[in-house]
């Protein structure tokens, strides 16, 4: 089955950038579309973006909406998302999910239940300092 693996977490500073990285094994993301979730401290896991099955559609929260950047390679079997101009706020755990799809175009939706996402990664590390 599918295997999800974040990376590029760390520390950084407020306004710096990081860009994580999902790398997939094990089967193809081309039948899947890929949210970015994150769990900041004291809150609960959500979706903040997300990207279609062909990759052609990409969907932001408003707190990351012109910060964030979603893109997909399927031919590398990656998802990577670039984080500009970071924030304190920023901080916090954050994880790749892949949901299923039965045609190459899906539209993605971060919003909806955590449960139907199939696939997920354990997570990676964001720490924004002041």
């Amino acid at each position: 089955q599918l295997q999800l693996v974040e990376s590029g977490g760390g520390l950084v500073q407020s306004g710096g950038s990081l860009t994580l990285s999902c790398v997939a094994s094990g089967d193809t993301l081309d039948y899947a579309t890929i949210s970015w979730f994150r769990q900041v401290p004291g809150k609960d896991r959500e979706g903040f973006s997300c990207v279609s099955s062909d990759g052609s559609e990409t969907n932001y929260a408003d707190s990351v909406k012109g910060r964030f950047t979603i893109s997909r390679d399927n031919a590398k079997n990656t998802v990577d998302l670039l984080m500009n101009r970071l924030k304190p706020e920023d901080t916090g755990v954050y994880y790749c999910a892949a949901r299923r799809v039965t045609t190459w175009y899906r539209s993605c939706n971060y919003g909806g239940p955590q449960h139907d996402y199939d696939y997920w990664g354990q997570g990676t590390q964001v720490t924004v300092s002041s």
